[in-house]
């Protein structure tokens, strides 16, 4: 997922004194000399966070010397993190990331199970995270990945109503509607796309499959279903933003989206004011979260440093800087986080272009869990195998 880097401002953060009277240095010494950290973003998380991340480097100089940023595709990060820690030449010190490589990661071992090694160092998940979040953080996270934003997501349907005058009610209907438009529709690669991540693990809800916790063995209704989608799909875009940039030129009628995905590109101008959003009968929500990971074969004395900027990252000035302009909708993962709290220029932007009906839908629709990290690398696998194959990108 990528946009342009926005960074919101932000009020406060927690002091060095204050951190130690936290307890949130409990496990670990800090360092003698301040460390370098290397961070990595494979989810576009950093739009959320930076600002938040150079506010408590600048804070604590006794900790953090200096940082460096950089960005990758998710489905290249394990690999990459693989090949360091075999080499014993681990140069990435934390990544914000998606499903995709926290699930590779985690079935591959990549991760510092932080939660059950530096208990002390973290916030107490039980009273930090609202009821979605520590659902996220206990199915999903596990105890490799920190919860840091939370979106109910999707799948949503983002289309221009002067194009798509029907709006279809069904999945029955929404099939009938993409075979009569062909080429019209299309959805990124799920690995590397957080639309088509939500919108691959909804679908069994809608169809009615027999297990949609079970892609190998339940989504028979599924797999059969995307097929036939995909017979009026030329290519799978690579990741999400080019479906926007796709919708917004007019090359497409309709794509795959989430609830940031339609507010942010309409913010930006990338994706015109005028975009419109659907769900289709028996939607559940299949949320959205990304995570806060530490490799495996990072030096030790970074390691007490990174947990304490993870716990200022939960902090509510922190969190309340995840509205941003809608990218990940709300944001927070925290308890008692309000829109009141954010930016006013986040605030600002959610009222232009945030939608009313978005209150009822998180409330109405009934949420549903991801799969399980090993079963969503399966599931990744198997459309990439099955769906995916003969329709790469231009």
């Amino acid at each position: 997922m990528a946009n342009p880097t926005r960074r919101g401002v932000i009020a406060g953060a927690s002091s060095l004194a204050a951190l130690h009277a936290s307890g949130a240095f409990a496990q670990g010494a800090m360092p003698s000399s301040p460390v370098m950290l290397n961070i990595i973003d494979v989810a576009g998380n950093l739009q959320l966070t930076q600002s938040s991340i150079e506010k408590f480097a600048k804070d604590n100089p006794k900790l953090i010397s200096r940082l460096n940023f950089s960005r990758a595709p998710s489905p290249e990060l394990p690999a990459k993190l693989k090949a360091q820690q075999d080499a014993n030449r681990v140069d990435i010190d934390m990544v914000l990331t998606g499903p995709g490589a926290m699930s590779d990661g985690i079935q591959q071992g990549l991760w510092v199970d932080v939660w059950k090694s530096h208990t002390a160092a973290l916030p107490k998940a039980e009273d930090t995270y609202h009821e979605q979040a520590l659902m996220m953080q206990r199915n999903f996270g596990q105890n490799e990945g920190v919860a840091v934003v939370y979106s109910p997501s999707g799948p949503l349907f983002e289309y221009m109503p002067d194009k798509l005058k029907t709006v279809p009610k069904t999945a029955e209907e929404f099939l009938a509607y993409v075979k009569a438009n062909p080429n019209r529709f299309t959805y990124a690669r799920p690995l590397n796309s957080g639309p088509g991540w939500t919108f691959l693990q909804g679908m069994p809800y809608i169809l009615g499959d027999s297990d949609p916790s079970d892609p190998m063995n339940g989504w028979a209704k599924t797999w059969a279903y995307l097929k036939e989608l995909g017979t009026a799909i030329d290519y799978y875009p690579t990741g999400t933003a080019a479906t926007m940039k796709e919708l917004g030129d007019g090359t497409r009628d309709c794509i795959v989206s989430t609830l940031g995905w339609d507010i942010n590109p309409r913010a930006l101008g990338i994706v015109p004011k005028e975009a419109k959003v659907f769900t289709i009968a028996n939607t559940h929500w299949i949320p959205d979260t990304q995570f806060m990971c530490i490799p495996k074969g990072v030096a030790a004395a970074k390691i007490p440093v990174i947990l304490a900027l993870m716990s200022h990252l939960l902090k509510p000035e922190s969190q309340a800087a995840t509205y941003d302009k809608g990218y990940f909708y709300p944001g927070p993962a925290i308890k008692g986080v309000t829109l009141a709290m954010a930016p006013q220029e986040s605030q600002d932007v959610l009222k232009e272009f945030g939608r009313p009906e978005y209150d009822s839908l998180i409330a109405s629709l009934p949420t549903r869990p991801p799969l399980t990290p090993e079963r969503l690398v399966a599931a990744f696998r198997r459309w990439d195998q099955e769906i995916g194959v003969g329709h790469a990108p231009k």
